[in-house]
């Protein structure tokens, strides 16, 4: 992230050079994507997927839930995340939990998958609603983060706002607009136009936070992955059982 954007490379080529001549650098195509100030277009784009996600689905009966436990520097690729994320540079590791439910044929979106993901410095919800056909839009995903110097129970009866919304599509760079604080030499950016779309984007979230269960579920599933690192209580070996008989 540098000014408030972020730098991505969206193509990379080979220049071709004459025989006998060295082959020169990568060359790469970047895309700058302004994530505090989106364009009009940008916002329409955004407010558009947004009114397109069911308020009262339909699920399938098909669903999933899992749960583990990564180290920070390989977490799983549905953790990812902005860049104004923290995680801890020990090593150190993050608990997580991932619900996943299908959309009757009717919705524009196939399927919603809910993850929750728990290490020493922050916590993090993210919800990924992926499209059916997809033309133009690929997936829409919704986040908040919270510090972990609270209990997970905590931020998920909290219904934190949403801090982050990305749209990715197909063939074109990825549209963003996230929560932007100051920087050493430039004061907070005024987002005060785009609390509507941060308003819209929590609803959806506090919305699918009910309907998939969140709350009762990532708790039951965290403390089974605590559970799992405890050891086994010791069995006593059948001849000394024998002689205290």
């Amino acid at each position: 992230m540098l000014a408030n954007r972020w730098i991505v490379p969206i193509a990379l080529g080979w220049a071709l050079c004459a025989p006998g001549q060295q082959a020169s650098q990568p060359q790469v195509k970047l895309n700058v994507l302004n994530v505090c100030t989106p364009s009009p277009d940008e916002q329409k784009e955004i407010a558009s997927a947004l009114d397109h996600i069911p308020r009262q689905p339909i699920f399938s009966p098909d669903f999933e839930v899992d749960r583990g436990r990564s180290t920070l520097e390989q977490r799983p690729d549905f953790l990812k995340t902005s860049a104004r994320a923290q995680f801890s540079s020990d090593p150190g590791t993050a608990d997580w939990v991932r619900i996943r439910r299908e959309f009757s044929v009717q919705a524009m979106f196939s399927t919603v998958q809910y993850s929750f993901s728990h290490d020493p410095k922050s916590m993090i919800e993210t919800l990924t609603f992926h499209v059916r056909d997809p033309k133009d839009l690929l997936q829409l995903s919704i986040e908040d983060s919270a510090s972990s110097v609270t209990a997970p129970s905590a931020m998920l009866g909290a219904n934190t706002p949403a801090s982050r919304i990305q749209l990715e599509r197909f063939g074109k760079s990825s549209v963003v607009l996230a929560r932007c604080s100051a920087s050493d030499d430039k004061p907070a950016p005024d987002q005060s136009a785009y609390e509507p779309l941060f308003r819209s984007a929590s609803a959806v979230a506090a919305n699918y936070r009910s309907l998939l269960g969140a709350r009762r579920t990532v708790l039951e599933e965290l403390s089974r992955v605590s559970a799992s690192e405890k050891p086994a209580p010791a069995k006593s070996a059948p001849g000394k059982a024998a002689q205290g008989k």
